[in-house]
């Protein structure tokens, strides 16, 4: 290929990293490879939490020959705690590909340094150990890529750094690592802030790259339960913090489920939860489901109880529509504050137009149903646990799933993100919402309209009205 046919060719490639890895590299991505890969292209961060052995050195070795070689004047960073992880391993599987590449006669591979041939000084991918924040700093160019190997390692002031100088337009992050820790950047990325990333787990179980006698010999040794396992095999985090309610790998299953439609049955009723917000930071938040699958949610700014209404009338008529079977529906609204606003237009036009709606106010500061739970608030929180939970021991028993819950990386964080503690009482006492913001934490309005639309209450406490409202 001549060197117009080559330029032409790395400008297609440009947006088209796993093409770049099959035609360039010689080597063919596995479908989670190719998903990082689609999203470092199109997204500034993307974080990857795996077991061992599933070819995340070879996806960080590859993303930084295509980000050099399709950028001009690409600057690449990578680093690792270590200097033998990081040149040992992630540089030495550099040479490795770019030695068989197609555009081995544009780059100079050396022990510290990846550069384009006639602009070593501006154009190159260089290699920092990650034990001085300054190491990571005076890095400035339009083009620029971090990677960050075995990223639960590197400590918070290096990523800050680095996160600090991530300031243009094409400027990325690629994090991978085993998730050996609850805390950190790395930790951060897959749950609190995991709305400003693009994230990613892969399981050694189900990657084609694995030894599978290995991988049962760890499960022999320590335990399927073992955080050993969880971290190596799993890709999940050690067991969940003691002050977290909700563990982040049951949430994540239940974005992965699919229940099949013939398992969804329309008739047995519509259900709604909404979360009222009306001014301010906060959001309201409608939820629903039909069966045990939930819809995407309808997520609401600065309306008012009239608006809102409207909103959950519009998503009963949508689903009237789209199933014309349902007859009966359920509408939970958070009744404390001016929730209760809603609650009494919405119980008006409903007895207006002869609406088969039944509006259930929840006051989530009551007394709660169950005797383990400080309040009705924390019961509807504890039921959702226990649900997410029962829905994991299903499919670890091969069953067929319980719940599934949109995909949303905000839902997530949100689920994951309150904390409790026991009361003096010896019950399950929700964080509250006043201590989360002090924490930085925002208001879990979409978790709590989840938590209302998944709500049953018992038949005594359901105050009926006449006409079935």
């Amino acid at each position: 290929m001549g060197s117009d046919g080559l330029a032409e060719a790395l400008d297609f490639y440009y947006d088209h990293p796993a093409a770049f890895f099959e035609d360039i590299l010689g080597i063919v991505p596995d479908d989670w490879q190719r998903d990082v890969l689609n999203d470092l292209q199109q997204s500034s961060r993307v974080s990857v939490r795996s077991g061992q052995g599933v070819g995340k050195t070879a996806l960080e070795a590859g993303a930084i020959i295509w980000f050099l070689t399709c950028r001009p004047y690409a600057r690449v960073v990578a680093t690792a705690p270590t200097m033998q992880q990081l040149y040992d391993v992630l540089w030495s599987e550099i040479a490795k590909w770019l030695s068989d590449s197609k555009v081995k006669s544009l780059l100079k591979w050396t022990k510290t340094k990846v550069y384009m041939i006639g602009d070593e000084e501006r154009w190159f991918a260089t290699a920092r150990t990650a034990v001085k924040p300054e190491n990571m700093q005076g890095f400035h160019e339009d083009h620029m890529l971090f990677v960050v190997d075995e990223a639960s390692g590197v400590a918070d002031p290096i990523m800050e750094a680095i996160l600090g100088t991530l300031t243009g337009e094409d400027n990325k992050l690629l994090m991978c690592g085993n998730p050996t820790k609850l805390e950190g950047t790395f930790y951060d990325s897959h749950t609190s802030d995991r709305d400003k990333y693009r994230c990613h787990k892969v399981d050694s179980r189900k990657s084609t790259r694995t030894n599978k006698d290995s991988i049962d010999m760890l499960i022999r040794k320590y335990g399927a339960d073992s955080d050993v396992v969880r971290v190596r095999v799993y890709g999940e985090f050690p067991g969940r913090s003691q002050d977290a309610l909700i563990a982040l790998e049951t949430v994540e299953l239940a974005m992965e489920n699919k229940i099949p439609d013939s398992e969804v049955k329309p008739a047995d009723r519509l259900h709604i939860g909404c979360d009222v917000a009306r001014f301010g930071d906060d959001s309201t938040v409608i939820t629903h489901r039909i069966g045990m699958r939930i819809a995407e949610q309808v997520k609401l700014s600065k309306r008012d109880t009239m608006e809102t209404v409207g909103a959950i009338l519009s998503v009963f008529r949508r689903c009237q529509k789209e199933h014309p079977e349902v007859k009966d529906c359920w509408v939970r609204v958070d009744d404390t504050g001016v929730g209760g606003g809603v609650t009494d237009r919405l119980r008006e036009v409903a007895q207006e137009s002869d609406l088969p709606i039944r509006v259930i106010p929840v006051n989530n500061g009551a007394a709660a149903e169950d005797e383990f739970y400080h309040n009705l608030g924390a019961q509807l929180w504890g039921q959702l646990r226990d649900l997410l939970e029962e829905n994991m021991s299903a499919s670890l028993q091969g069953q067929a799933p319980i719940l599934q819950l949109p995909r949303s990386d905000e839902l997530v964080k949100q689920l994951i993100g309150r904390k409790y503690k026991m009361s003096s009482r010896g019950k399950i006492q929700l964080e509250r919402k006043e201590d989360m913001k002090k924490r930085g934490v925002e208001s879990p309005d979409c978790a709590d309209s989840l938590a209302l639309c998944l709500y049953e209450p018992r038949v005594a406490r359901i105050k009926f009205f006449k006409d079935g409202i």
